[in-house]
């Protein structure tokens, strides 16, 4: 099936990659999310000998503990709307608050069931728009350019309707639970906001795009969104590809 891609698809990329790659994403890593990676391998059973693939792996917290299982690393650039990869190279297939973010949300599964062999496992997790993380998305949005049409909002890999949607027809069987990242909190809005400032690639482009006092107004509305005590909730998604 040939897709035609919308016009300004590769330009909302190309931005993307910058976006990502302005800040320190192993220090947010560390400090919110890495225990996932860990927990994600151990869930699907990733072992020695088997092919896997992290897709949009960051600074790979999924794929260092597959290594730690075994497995060598082969890090690769590549596109998750396109992975550089032959149908059924692969027999787990993970992706850990990565291929969420590509704007084309059955783009990107399609191409997740494609690189997994037959009987291969894929695992997927996505931010939940309820919890914290998707909160503060939200309110982070409403300050910046709206996205252009053919992008997907990323939390909506968070809900398991759409989940469900998106691999409809793929013939894999899905198994979806919500669970929770346990970071080390800030101890106020004001910490968390001056810590994301400067290492989190979409907090850092506000400073871009925004007048100073626009600035302010969108620090001010994170610094009161910040609640340590709330979780920072995500779909957890598990399925297996049919043999045939």
């Amino acid at each position: 099936m040939t897709i035609t891609e919308p016009a300004g698809l590769a330009e909302m990329k190309q931005m993307a990659r910058r976006t990502w790659a302005s800040g320190d994403y192993d220090a947010v890593a560390r400090r919110s999310l890495w225990r996932v990676g860990e927990r994600i391998v151990q869930h699907v059973g990733v072992g020695a000998g088997e092919d896997v693939l992290d897709v949009a792996c960051g600074t790979g917290n999924a794929a260092v503990n597959a290594a730690a299982a075994g497995v060598t690393v082969d890090w690769r650039e590549g596109d998750a709307e396109a992975l550089p990869f032959d149908d059924a190279s692969f027999d787990v297939v993970l992706s850990v608050f990565g291929c969420m973010f590509a704007p084309r949300h059955q783009v990107a599964a399609h191409e997740l069931v494609r690189v997994l062999r037959p009987g291969g496992r894929l695992a997927v997790a996505a931010w939940t728009p309820e919890g914290a993380v998707g909160h503060m998305f939200r309110a982070l949005g409403s300050f910046l350019p709206p996205p252009p049409p053919f992008a997907q909002p990323p939390v909506l890999w968070g809900t398991e309707a759409h989940v469900r949607e998106l691999f409809a027809g793929t013939g894999v069987t899905l198994e979806l639970d919500r669970d929770v990242a346990r970071g080390e909190p800030f101890a106020d809005g004001a910490e968390a906001f001056d810590w994301s400032a400067t290492r989190f690639g979409p907090m850092m482009a506000l400073r871009h795009v925004l007048d100073p006092e626009r600035y302010e107004q969108a620090r001010a509305t994170l610094v009161d969104l910040y609640d340590p005590t709330e979780p920072d909730e995500y779909l957890l998604v598990v399925g297996r590809k049919p043999l045939a």
